[in-house]
């Protein structure tokens, strides 16, 4: 093929803008990518050659190689994986078709650590070469293709790049970073192992380069021997040396690895600049043996609510890769866990489709599902924030000092999905119950669990009482409250998107169950004395006509309309029945564009509050029937059905 030029997907003509204008605080994680890039390139040759190992060609020895010279102003990143045809190159370095761009652009905040840390996360780390060169040039062939069938790709990172065939007799692709005269640094033996050592140590596969070594300069004039030398310096001695420990860390005695370096080998897999949250690093032996390294991340990925993204898990057998983000490793509630699973016993050739039929992937899935909620038990146990622990902190160990507060940061990024689990986990059902926080009556932060509920349940209470809502305010101003408030009972808040639809799972916990205030006729059993119990019977008596003309005004909206003693300061609320749909839930429904069947409330009624008095004998008796229903509707976070004719009939009222 001869030199043909191409233009950038726009999408990539819009990164690499960003990346050559705005990212210069990160500069060094250009390295890290390509060294990833170029481990990936190994892993997939490994994989391919499983059926195929004349793909090894001569060179069985896998590897990636860093050079530079000085001279020519150049940094080399070569590796011998699969490399690339000439419509891959064109493919993979012109478009990010698989990235999802536009959604990566959507993400800049401006903030240019933050921003630097979605070039690894998007799969576009690539191109933060050009942070530091002015031009790349790209020498690849693709393995068990012939040497006349290799490609050159060189862009300077602009509008436009360059592709033709080239002869090249090695496997595997060459990267040249032609940098710029301020990233000359980057030319530098001492620089690069810097950075390998920071970002790259883990790498399984060793990372070689060229050893140097001190040269006196040469003797110009023999005469003169106190002078006359031309300058000495490092000189490259052609011997190569591994500059990582190019083993898996996952195969290391715990024992031997450090804290840190747990920390960089995740932020090498993940591609996240944050520190992880926690992690766990476990040999399990048995009718299954394989290793678990697994690690909860800090902060929540962009894409958390994503349920078709696959899990974060790298599943390895006997230390060889064979996919990333093997879903069946993890259930989709704890998508957000990253980490390597490294399997004895399943075959080299495993698809993604024996994955989800195997029974030895079952179990690794059920002792990953488990270790994990293990994990988040042991930071629930230790929840505590130093301000509460009043001198406590002074008799717990190190590592539970560091505990502290954890898992209140892990529920804020993470509390909504783990949820998910209700309805997904039956067997950890009751461990993920033990593991929620709800805000309450009582308390606005996130921190109230069932078991606290529990023990602060007033004598003869028998059910723990809840209410859903779009919004904390929402939630705390609802009308149904009014009565627990005035009773000092405590209700839990759950404002969610997903509590309406996990709630459907649970009925009770620890043999209480769960109520929610604004489903069923009130009832607060032992609660509610009998002076108010005779009270609610004889205004439901009194108010018997009064009742019948509101159902036949409202026939069209409410199910049925009675007095309730749940109300104390307003004059209406709705209620569903006990087995009903939500009126929540039927909104989100229709909002995600999902059928919802047509939920009619029941209108409860305050006889003591002077707007219903008001009802009886009214000549605006109808519009106020309507006005009453309305309003209720909108304190309960709906929108009346009509608003114009709402606003209508008050504006009559008020005139």
């Amino acid at each position: 093929m001869s030199k043909q030029t191409h233009s950038f997907q726009a999408e990539v003509a819009q990164l690499l803008h960003l990346v050559t204008h705005s990212l210069y605080s990160n500069q060094e994680i250009f390295l890290r990518e390509l060294i990833s890039n170029a481990s990936d390139a190994c892993d997939k040759l490994r994989f391919e050659a499983l059926n195929n190992n004349a793909l090894y060609e001569d060179a069985p020895e896998l590897q990636v190689r860093l050079s530079f010279d000085t001279a020519a102003k150049t940094l080399t990143i070569t590796d011998n994986g699969i490399g690339m045809t000439a419509q891959e190159a064109i493919d993979h370095l012109g478009t990010i078709a698989k990235s999802g761009t536009k959604d990566f652009m959507s993400k800049l905040s401006g903030d240019q650590k933050t921003d630097a840390q979605l070039i690894g996360q998007f799969g576009v780390g690539f191109y933060s070469g050009f942070i530091v060169a002015e031009k790349i040039t790209v020498e690849t062939r693709r393995a068990g293709a012939a040497a006349a069938e290799g490609v050159r790709w060189i862009s300077g990172g602009t509008g436009d790049f360059e592709v033709e065939t080239i002869t090249r007799a090695e496997r595997g692709t060459r990267v040249i970073l032609h940098l710029r005269e301020e990233a000359l640094e980057y030319a530098n033996t001492w620089k690069l192992k810097e950075i390998v050592g920071k970002y790259s140590d883990h790498i399984s596969l060793p990372i070689l380069m060229e050893k140097e070594e001190w040269k006196d300069g040469e003797l110009i004039d023999p005469k003169d021997e106190n002078g006359g030398r031309q300058p000495g310096g490092m000189a490259k001695t052609g011997e190569w040396e591994t500059i990582n420990k190019a083993s898996a860390l996952w195969t290391r005695p715990k024992k031997d690895i450090t804290s840190e370096q747990y920390a960089d080998f995740y932020k090498q897999i993940s591609r996240d600049f944050d520190a992880p949250l926690t992690w766990t690093h476990n040999r399990v032996e048995g009718s299954t043996e394989y290793t678990q390294l697994l690690y909860i991340p800090s902060k929540a990925p962009q894409d958390l609510w994503n349920r078709d993204k696959k899990a974060g898990i790298k599943l390895y057998v006997k230390r060889v890769f064979i996919m990333d983000e093997a879903e069946a490793l993890m259930p989709s509630y704890l998508r957000f866990v990253k980490g390597v699973v490294d399997s004895a016993d399943l075959p080299l050739n495993v698809s993604r489709e024996l994955l989800q039929e195997s029974r030895d992937v079952k179990a690794i899935r059920e002792g990953c599902t488990k270790r994990v909620l293990s994990m988040l038990e042991d930071l629930a146990k230790h929840d505590k924030t130093p301000e509460s622990t009043d001198g406590v902190t002074d008799v717990l160990s190190e590592e539970d000092k560091v505990k502290l507060g954890q898992f209140t940061q892990f529920y804020k990024e993470f509390g909504a999905v783990l949820k998910e689990g209700l309805g997904e986990d039956f067997g950890n059902r009751d461990r993920l119950l033990k593991l929620l926080r709800f805000a309450s009556s009582n308390s606005d932060t996130v921190s109230v669990s069932f078991a606290d509920y529990k023990a602060r349940m007033k004598k003869g209470q028998d059910a723990i009482y809840y209410i859903t809502a779009d919004t904390l305010a929402a939630a705390k101003n609802s009308p149904q409250l009014e009565v627990f408030k005035k009773k000092g009972i405590e209700v839990l808040l759950m404002t969610d998107r997903v509590d309406e639809w996990a709630l459907n799972f649970v009925q009770e916990f620890d043999g209480t169950p769960l109520q929610s205030v604004a489903k069923g006729a009130f009832d607060l059993g032992k609660l509610q004395d009998e002076e108010e119990k005779k009270a609610a019977e004889d205004a439901a008596e009194t108010f018997k006509p009064v009742l019948a003309k509101l159902k036949e005004a409202l026939k069209d909206k409410a199910e049925d309309v009675r007095v309730t003693s749940r109300l104390v300061d307003s004059p209406a609320c709705l209620v569903v029945t006990d087995d009903g749909m939500s009126m929540q839930l039927a909104r989100m429904l229709k909002q995600a564009g999902q059928q919802a069947p047509e939920v009619k409330p029941v209108l409860e009624v305050n006889p003591e509050h002077a707007l219903v008095k008001k009802l009886d004998g009214s000549v605006h008796f109808h519009d106020l029937a309507h006005i009453l229903f309305d309003q209720a509707l909108l304190a309960e976070g709906g929108l009346p059905a009509d608003p114009a004719a709402y606003v209508k009939r008050v504006n009559a009222l008020l005139s």
